[in-house]
């Protein structure tokens, strides 16, 4: 099922395009806000990407950045600000999507809100909608700026005239990152061709020991020509000892 992100029917929702509304819920007041913020500290960031058989590449980041606002037209608006988000950005075409949660001020007081914004080559355009001022008013405003995952939020503005933006659809389907191949096992019956404190080699194959064997298998006194059975998984062009029995006594 298709989810349809429409930035011109954020706009039509507020009534007046690039407005930022705080209502009270008991007299039903309504006041138009503003401010404007910028947020580039960018704090535990993960990215994963994958290439869809269109060739397109899409990167799915989730990131913390933290700045400051501006010019806020009320102090519920005023102070620190901190966005905790996900995105999912076709690098190919420059469009995605962008949402989370935003955090204004310092409790008590402090405003929450979660919003939802379509991104367009590095230009972001959405919808906030939460609580302001310590869950005394609903907020409810157009967000916009600029953003990109390495660099936040430049620009940054809740109201304040923000233009209507871009449309996107979100669907299933598009790809999925390539897990890591898994190593190799190679079984190995031999005669003993070369032993040192971190190799072995047996039948043609050779196999690092990690430390866990290292003690292992040099109290096994191997010498050249003694038959063992041994296991090592391959990956990467590095082979690995697993287990190895010699003589009845394994591990």
């Amino acid at each position: 099922m298709r989810k349809l992100v429409s930035i011109s029917i954020a706009v039509a929702a507020l009534g007046v395009a690039g407005a930022a509304i705080a209502h009270g819920v008991d007299t039903k007041s309504v006041q138009a806000v503003s401010a404007t913020f910028t947020a580039t500290t960018a704090s535990v960031v993960r990215t994963t990407s994958c290439t869809a058989s269109n060739g397109h590449v899409y990167a799915t980041t989730r990131a913390t950045y933290t700045g400051s606002t501006s010019g806020a037209t009320d102090p519920s608006l005023n102070g620190p600000i901190r966005l905790d988000t996900s995105s999912l950005v076709d690098t190919t075409s420059g469009d995605g999507t962008v949402s989370g949660q935003l955090h204004i001020g310092n409790a008590p007081g402090s405003t929450d809100a979660a919003f939802d914004a379509v991104l367009h080559n590095g230009t972001l355009a959405g919808l906030a909608e939460g609580r302001a001022g310590g869950n005394h008013s609903q907020l409810i405003a157009n967000i916009s700026g600029a953003f990109t995952t390495a660099g936040g939020f430049t620009t940054g503005a809740i109201g304040g005239g923000t233009a209507a933006g871009y449309a996107v659809e979100v669907a299933s389907g598009g790809c999925k990152p390539t897990p890591p191949p898994k190593p190799e096992t190679i079984d190995v019956n031999g005669a003993v061709t070369n032993v040192t404190q971190t190799t072995i080699a047996a039948a043609g194959v050779t196999c690092n020991i990690p430390t866990s064997l290292q003690s292992y298998v040099a109290g096994l006194k191997l010498a050249n020509g003694d038959r063992v059975e041994m296991k090592c998984t391959s990956a990467s062009g590095t082979n690995t000892l697993t287990s190895l029995n010699a003589d009845g006594r394994h591990h």
